[in-house]
């Protein structure tokens, strides 16, 4: 929750918040917990959100008095998807590598000091990895927000390093700031990241980054898979062919 320092004042600042939040909630969320979370006076969320359900970015459950994700705002963000390639290039591509390792593959994108996860194809074994598009994950402790860091421009990354929380999430998450600046440096050199149990317990995971031809980051393409199923050794087996892959999508992919 946003300290009350940090609430907008002006009203197209708390709708957006109050527009994030729905979003964050896509199985419902009250009225009283939307004024909570955003710093919003509650009359006045009430307000806003009714806004946004005319528009059709929101809608209001009677049955249960929760606020869901409406469709309009799955037709924006589908839109938007189109728009930076994620579903008609992306996606093509992200299925030619599952068919491949047999494993989960999964893009992410920089957000702020988190990644955010655009796309992911579940792998055919019946024991896999699942993610949820839309959702973010921490940088310090998975793959792709490691190469995110690992590739973005020197003042973000130095940025990065230095604000990053590093909050223990797996048993071998990285809790020290020096230990993450040379896992990054490696990630750097070497050209891909991993995580071994670091983000959640018994997953392991590899990405590269999605590189422009100028060479900046666009994004980042994971393989990540159970460890009772996968080796480390197995996954950075699997780097060329997530290169290959990002090498692809780096060309084809449309300008942001």
């Amino acid at each position: 929750m946003s300290s009350a320092s940090e609430v907008p004042t002006d009203v197209v600042g708390r709708a957006i918040r109050l527009l994030v939040l729905v979003g964050e909630h896509p199985h419902g969320v009250t009225l009283s917990v939307l004024a909570r979370e955003s710093g919003v006076p509650v009359s006045t969320a009430h307000r806003l959100v009714n806004s946004l359900c005319r528009e059709g970015l929101v809608e209001f459950e009677a049955a249960d008095k929760r606020y869901r994700p409406g469709l309009r705002l799955f037709q924006l963000g589908q839109q938007a998807g189109q728009a930076y390639g994620f579903a008609g290039t992306a996606l093509p591509v992200m299925r030619r590598v599952t068919r491949q390792t047999e494993e989960a593959t999964l893009m992410s994108v920089l957000d702020g000091t988190r990644h955010l996860y655009v796309h992911y194809v579940d792998g055919p074994l019946p024991v896999g990895v699942r993610s949820e598009p839309g959702r973010h994950g921490p940088l310090h402790c998975t793959s792709m927000g490691k190469v995110l860091m690992a590739f973005a421009p020197d003042d973000v990354r130095a940025d990065l390093l230095d604000r990053v929380e590093l909050t223990p999430h797996g048993p071998n998450s990285i809790t020290d700031r020096d230990a993450l600046r040379d896992e990054v440096a490696r990630a750097a050199e070497r050209g891909y990241a991993t995580a071994d149990e670091e983000h959640h317990r018994g997953l392991r995971a590899v990405a590269v980054p999605i590189l422009r031809p100028d060479g900046n980051v666009f994004a980042a393409l994971s393989t990540a898979a159970p460890a009772f199923r996968r080796s480390m050794d197995d996954l950075v087996a699997m780097v060329p062919l997530l290169q290959a892959a990002a090498s692809e999508l780096g060309v084809r992919l449309p300008a942001r």
